[in-house]
């Protein structure tokens, strides 16, 4: 083969791993966001002290003391007609967004789950962070744009479930 050929096969191979690696540019981001809000989620759910009303690490201790502070005191107080019921909606809401995003299973739906309870506990919880970016829940609403807008195209059921379909599209 002359040094032109080499070359290019070279090419070629670069050419692949740049396409590869550009496919699986948003994984290292599902994997996070969904084993953190997973991991989130299961910790309310199996501690005692936040699923309560009252008491020190509830949830309705929590937003009291974040009342008077948050951007949408109107939220906050929502959330205190039944901490309780909003804890365990909080709770099971990250899980499912956790899963929804590790698995890509309606991936553009659990992100905007995501993106959503983000952008309330930034809003009520860490609106009062000074300066802004040391509350990290704008940070985590920010990640979730890029897969509500690309989804899960690549290593996720959605891809399974929507793959051949969209060869036929594609070529039809």
């Amino acid at each position: 083969m002359t040094l032109l050929g080499r070359g290019e096969a070279r090419g070629l191979g670069v050419d692949r791993l740049r396409s590869t690696l550009s496919r699986h540019a948003l994984l290292p981001l599902r994997i996070f966001l969904g084993v953190t809000f997973v991991y989130a989620g299961l910790d309310k759910l199996t501690d005692s002290s936040f699923l309560a009303s009252n008491g020190p690490g509830s949830l309705g201790e929590l937003m009291r003391s974040v009342r008077d502070s948050s951007a949408v005191p109107a939220l906050v107080d929502l959330a205190l007609k039944s901490p309780v019921g909003f804890g365990w909606a909080i709770a099971l809401g990250e899980v499912a967004v956790g899963l929804g995003t590790l698995l890509g299973v309606f991936a553009r739906v659990a992100a905007l789950g995501g993106a959503l309870i983000s952008l309330s506990l930034w809003l009520t919880v860490s609106w009062s962070a000074t300066p802004y970016y040391y509350g990290n829940d704008l940070a985590y609403l920010m990640a979730w744009i890029p897969l509500i807008l690309a989804g899960a195209p690549h290593l996720s059921v959605d891809a399974i479930r929507g793959g051949p379909a969209r060869r036929r599209r594609r070529h039809a």
